[in-house]
């Protein structure tokens, strides 16, 4: 083949290059949209902060009792009914007490006249003292016997030790009731308590502080469902110093003030939070969807993060901790406030650019996902 001839074949090839490379029209490939749900974290919360279901309780109650048998003649309360210290309650029949008052009185004054005589007696001699002594011992006695009588009398009222509440009233007129038999139940409501049972190792944390240094350092509230989250303060009170042999938990009893706007009853259940941060070390976690969690290649645990500026994601790897139901702890990882996918976060790929999902769309695999 001539030079010439092989000039002519490579001009020819060139532009056919070339007339392909005119014609040919570059398009843009479509970057997917991925739907996703998406979760915002909340902010940063404490492992040193737990909540415990709590028990309300009154801080001082009494049960009440006639200290005398008899039968009940008048009640003067109901259950519910608020009442003050020393209020009469009820009152039992005293006819027979009253009748025993007059007999050990007169008995008591008889020997007192006597004993007054003897003392004049013995002066000139016309007694001996063994008599005296007689007579001074049988004034002692009837003054004693004349003293319980009285006081047996006064037993057959029931008083109200305190000011409180009737909670339960167990009699009705005309009733027997023994003595020491409880008959009504008083409860002070000005003052409240709540019980929580907490592990041990919050409970050394509290006896290492201190019970009183605890108070102030432990910070502590009650919720009560259908208040609209109010919160109620509360203080720690007392400590149990026994384990309850089948939970392996220690009672705690914190006092409580009783609220005037909403009604706070012994027997109530509510939600405690006691922050122990102040007492104990204490790592930042947070509680995320666990399917928010997806597995590396290398088996790490890792989210994906949300850029709400330009609706893309970035992977991070994030240190798991407890699972709780549909629920998994961070310890490392993650900052409150920030958005993450909680569905679709198997099918994500870097940077690439999602769209919140409606209620109708599902999280399913699709041909151009990443692999």
């Amino acid at each position: 083949m001539s030079l010439s001839t092989c000039r002519i074949i490579v001009s020819v090839c060139a532009a056919l290059v070339l007339s392909g490379c005119g014609n040919d029209v570059v398009e843009d490939v479509e970057v997917p949209v991925r739907p996703v749900k998406i979760f915002k974290v909340s902010g940063d919360s404490s492992t040193a902060v737990r909540s415990f279901p709590g028990v309300i309780d009154a801080s001082q109650r009494a049960e009440l009792a006639f200290r005398v048998p008899g039968t009940v003649e008048k009640i003067y309360v109901k259950e519910g009914d608020q009442v003050k210290r020393g209020q009469l309650l009820a009152e039992l029949d005293d006819a027979d007490y009253a009748i025993t008052v007059q007999d050990k009185k007169a008995t008591a004054e008889k020997d007192e006249r006597n004993f007054k005589r003897g003392q004049e007696l013995i002066v000139d001699g016309n007694i001996s003292r063994m008599d005296f002594d007689r007579m001074e011992a049988s004034m002692k006695t009837s003054a004693a016997a004349l003293a319980l009588a009285e006081q047996n009398l006064a037993y057959t009222q029931l008083k109200a030790p305190f000011d409180g509440r009737v909670a339960v009233r167990s009699i009705e007129n005309f009733e027997e009731v023994a003595a020491k038999q409880e008959v009504m139940r008083l409860q002070d409501e000005n003052e409240l308590e709540v019980k929580v049972s907490l592990p041990e190792s919050l409970v050394r944390s509290i006896r290492k502080t201190g019970e009183v240094a605890a108070r102030d350092a432990v910070t502590s509230y009650a919720v009560f469902e259908g208040n609209g989250g109010t919160q109620f303060p509360l203080a720690i009170k007392e400590l149990s110093s026994k384990a309850d042999p089948q939970t392996q938990t220690f009672s705690v009893t914190l006092s409580m003030a009783s609220p005037s706007e909403f009604p706070v009853l012994p027997g109530m259940t509510t939600t405690v939070s006691m922050d122990f941060s102040k007492i104990i070390n204490v790592d930042i976690v947070h509680w995320i969807p666990a399917r928010a969690v997806v597995a590396e290649s290398d088996l790490n645990a890792q989210i994906w993060i949300l850029d709400p500026a330009s609706m893309t994601v970035k992977s991070r790897k994030v240190t798991i901790g407890r699972m709780s139901g549909s629920k998994i702890e961070i310890k490392q990882g993650l900052i409150g406030g920030e958005e993450i996918i909680s569905v679709g976060a198997s099918y994500l790929a870097e940077d690439m650019k999602v769209t919140r999902m409606i209620q109708s769309e599902q999280a399913v695999p699709r041909a151009d996902d990443p692999v």
